[in-house]
């Protein structure tokens, strides 16, 4: 009698420290998702900032100066419902406004042209890494909330179901190849 007792309460301290280490581990996912996400949008907003000085700077034509402009505005003010849809308008933008390598060469001719180019790539190359970063820590964290173990014994308490970010991220092909 005592021996079963021993090996029950052995197997329940077993049981215990394995959702105790699955819990952990659950907490550890969702600290590197806010980690990613804080990432994410620093280099978003670095993006933005930087498109901004590029429009402002007087190196554009002024139709393209108001296209990335008003583009980048509104991704830095879109509420986080609208977020992905701001974001991925301004890839959009940068690729039409970049389309044509003569524009990237004309950009860098200007006086500091060079520098503000170089920067925009810089920043259009990161975001992809970044959000790469973030929706894998989010799928992490998803596969292992599907779990029944983390489901039926609520581990992941009541912190919110992690959501990936979708945006179109694909930087201007004539900018980008241009510093590589």
């Amino acid at each position: 009698m005592t021996a079963t007792l021993i090996w029950i309460l052995v197997a329940l301290v077993a049981i215990g420290l394995y959702l105790s280490w699955t819990a952990g581990r659950l907490d550890r996912l969702h600290a590197r998702i806010d980690a990613a996400r804080a990432a994410l949008d620093a280099q978003l907003l670095r993006r933005a900032s930087v498109t901004q000085e590029l429009a402002t700077s007087g190196v554009l034509d002024p139709a393209a100066s108001i296209v990335l402009y008003e583009a980048a505005h509104a991704a830095r003010q879109a509420e986080e419902e609208q977020r992905e849809v701001a974001e991925s308008e301004l890839s959009q933008a940068l690729r039409a406004v970049f389309a044509d390598p003569q524009q990237v060469e004309a950009v860098r001719e200007a006086p500091g042209g060079e520098e503000a180019a170089r920067e925009l790539a810089e920043a259009v190359r990161r975001v992809p890494m970044a959000r790469r970063f973030h929706n894998d820590a989010v799928g992490g964290a998803r596969r292992l909330r599907e779990h029944r173990k983390v489901r039926w014994f609520r581990l992941a308490g009541h912190a919110p179901f992690p959501m990936a970010f979708e945006m179109d991220d694909e930087p201007p092909a004539a900018l980008v190849e241009r510093v590589s």
